[in-house]
């Protein structure tokens, strides 16, 4: 018989989910402007509760929604999106394949 060989397997942290790095984006350039998220909510048309929702990662927006307060906030709609693109390929690159056994 052949020999079990142990393999240690690093505890990855979870991938983001797409809605918690784009509110951490709109977040970040709010807070970047100096901005109040009353504001923000108010220029968008909608509810600061929802925002806040938003910029916590806890909802999923519309394409709308995500328009409309890139556009309460100044930021081009593809300069947002390149940004969270580029946060998550950030994370892919740097995280380890980990082990892998082949068969032959």
């Amino acid at each position: 018989m052949g020999d079990i060989i142990r393999i240690h397997r690093e505890r990855r942290e979870p991938e983001p989910l797409w809605r918690e790095v784009l509110g951490r984006k709109l977040r970040e350039s709010r807070e970047e402007q100096g901005r109040r998220l009353v504001d923000i909510a108010e220029r968008a048309g909608i509810s600061p509760q929802y925002l806040s929702e938003i910029e916590r990662g806890r909802k999923e927006p519309s394409s709308e929604m995500i328009a409309a307060v890139s556009g309460a906030l100044g930021i081009e709609l593809s300069r947002l999106l390149g940004g969270i693109s580029a946060d998550l390929n950030r994370r892919t690159i740097h995280r380890s394949a980990g082990p892998m056994l082949m068969a032959a």
